[in-house]
């Protein structure tokens, strides 16, 4: 990649941080060419240029949240072995990245799924796609679990990801509104229970 090939990805990549920031200070909603310029010191012709219209460039935070949730997240818990070592550590990064304090307006795409979920159109189509990754992404590594005979072999895998999925959505409500981390211990007693109770196919 040539020197200004790097300068321009590295441009882009600092707008988009502010970008969600923004976002998940006003709302993916309300984020604006207009409000990003400015933030960012940068003339909206100039961020035209990188983005286009307000749907794209909100399109585009919502895939570098995305992205970044990939690295922080998935990446890191995969490191770990197939099994429930992997499931509960990549409940417990998810968990922090959903709910923790340390990141101002919580998660980004949780926020806009809520904020976007009766609002026909691209960024409520990217957004379901997204869930519905998510969703078969914890079915997949609850059946590596099942592969290694942690859990029964006929688990539910999709009831599993589902329950867990609920916990994760319950934590990032309780912790950001009621501004209180006693409920992480709570999730991470729910993962505990689907574990030892794992929900069972009916065939």
């Amino acid at each position: 990649m040539s020197r200004t090939a790097n300068k321009g990805h590295a441009t882009r990549e600092a707008i988009l941080d502010t970008g969600i920031a923004l976002a998940r200070e006003v709302g993916l909603g309300a984020l604006t060419i207009g409000e990003l310029a400015e933030r960012v010191g940068m003339s909206k012709s100039g961020l035209f240029a990188h983005f286009g219209a307000k749907e794209e460039l909100q399109l585009a935070v919502l895939r570098a949240a995305q992205a970044r949730f990939d690295e922080n997240v998935s990446r890191q818990a995969f490191l770990a072995p197939r099994g429930l070592a992997r499931l509960r550590e990549l409940y417990k990064r998810w968990l922090g990245w959903a709910a923790s304090n340390r990141q101002p307006g919580g998660c980004l795409m949780l926020a806009a799924a809520s904020e976007f979920d009766d609002r026909p159109g691209p960024v409520r189509d990217y957004l379901a796609r997204q869930q519905e990754g998510w969703l078969a992404g914890l079915s997949r590594t609850v059946g590596f679990a099942v592969e290694a005979g942690e859990l029964p072999e006929n688990t539910d895998t999709e009831q599993f990801a589902f329950e867990l999925f609920g916990l994760i959505l319950s934590t990032h409500h309780h912790v950001r509104l009621l501004q209180d981390e006693r409920y992480f211990a709570l999730a991470q007693a729910g993962l505990e229970r689907l574990i030892n109770a794992a929900p069972l196919r009916k065939d």
